[in-house]
């Protein structure tokens, strides 16, 4: 990616856009498979530089692509990424359209760009944060791609059907597009994805979330269904983000939403061929785990050993990890009455998670646990909550 205050000077000079290529893309050719290169980051979401670098996008991109093909790199596409606040109305799909003061401007020569040379119109979409400004109009299961038959939309004026709040969006673009003239260029999904956690009052920002619409994201554009308006068109998407951001300011929802810990411990399991079924998934957190309601680790199976010797080797397991892991279950401890193994092991994996958690241990112990928000503590034996 070309940095925002690179454009400027990369569109006043074809030797620098040269000398751009030459220092950071033709020494790493052919090693680094490169496909896209991207001229600035979400350039029209900020209106201080709406001058010099607002109408250097396309001059910057003719002077990179001159320079591409000088250099044996002319396979690789141009492009820009740009967020959905360059439309002016997305709602319905079928109204979309660009802000006045960038269509002719800026975006009907990008288009222009972008159609002769076979590439993409990138786009920033993120549904999170459609539905979590509008979370009292837009299902969650909407958003989600829960594809549940109440929460489906009709756009009035294409009579198109809607299962999910990302198609939406992008076909809005797609009209947008062709409002401009241009409703063939091909589209790609430069950054989605939801946030694993978030500050207090960032609603649906938990690890359940994230995990189930990139798992759905997966499944669904791993058949190539298109949109509704660009039915089984190919598209590309990239996933925001690899890891968390734990060092990045603003609110907390800033931070989080990675699939790793950076650490490199996995948040969450996640398929991105979308080839893996839901059901062979390690049991994540409930939603409430991180709105504000405490989860615990315990038994599945409602709390009855299906197999009394894996759920055995699980419980010494959880117990030879960390110091005092399971002191509580042993003889005269305040949990070892009743003395069964059911109840040892959902203590003993609750007290394993709860201490490992945050450095990736999971709540799976090869599919014999799962998270409950029904503290399992009784009498003198009290469990530990993820809240503590």
């Amino acid at each position: 990616m070309v940095p925002n205050e690179a454009i400027p000077s990369l569109a006043a000079s074809k030797g620098a856009a040269d000398e751009w290529v030459a220092g950071n893309l033709a020494p790493h050719h052919p090693k680094t498979r490169v496909a896209h290169l991207l001229v600035g980051n979400e350039v029209l979401s900020n209106r201080a530089i709406a001058g010099s670098t607002w109408r250097g996008i396309v001059p910057a991109m003719a002077n990179l692509h001159r320079a591409l093909r000088a250099h044996g790199l002319g396979k690789v596409k141009l492009g820009t990424t740009l967020a959905m606040d360059a439309l002016s109305v997305s709602y319905p799909p079928s109204a979309g359209a660009f802000h006045e003061d960038i269509a002719d401007s800026v975006m009907r020569p990008l288009l222009r760009f972008l159609n002769a040379t076979g590439s993409y119109y990138f786009v920033d979409a993120y549904p999170y944060f459609a539905w979590a400004a509008n979370s009292k109009t837009i299902s969650l299961d909407y958003a989600l791609f829960q594809g549940a038959a109440s929460s489906r939309y009709v756009d009035p004026g294409t009579g198109l059907t809607y299962t999910n709040l990302l198609d939406q969006m992008l076909d809005a673009v797609v009209a947008a597009m062709g409002k401009l003239g241009y409703g063939n260029v091909k589209l790609a999904v430069s950054e989605t994805g939801w946030p694993n956690a978030g500050d207090t009052g960032e609603a649906g920002a938990n690890v359940l979330n994230a995990a189930t619409y990139n798992r759905n994201l997966a499944a669904r554009m791993s058949k190539n269904p298109g949109t509704p308006a660009r039915p089984k068109v190919k598209m590309p998407v990239f996933l925001f983000a690899l890891y968390n951001e734990d060092q990045k300011p603003g609110p907390g929802t800033e931070r989080h939403w990675g699939i790793y810990y950076p650490n490199a411990t996995k948040v969450y399991e996640v398929d991105l061929t979308g080839r893996r079924p839901g059901r062979s998934y390690p049991p994540l957190p409930p939603a409430g785990d991180q709105d504000g309601t405490p989860a615990w680790c315990v038994l599945a199976g409602g709390g009855k050993a299906a197999n009394e010797t894996a759920v055995a080797a699980a419980v010494e397991y959880a117990c030879q990890q960390g110091s005092g892991t399971c002191s509580a279950i042993q003889p005269g401890g305040a949990c070892h009455d009743p003395d069964t193994l059911d109840a040892h092991a959902s203590y003993a994996f609750n007290a394993y998670w709860q201490q490992f958690r945050k450095a990736g241990g999971t709540c799976f112990f090869n599919g014999l646990a799962e998270t409950t928000t029904k503290d399992p503590s009784h009498g003198s034996c009290r469990f530990r909550s993820s809240l503590e």
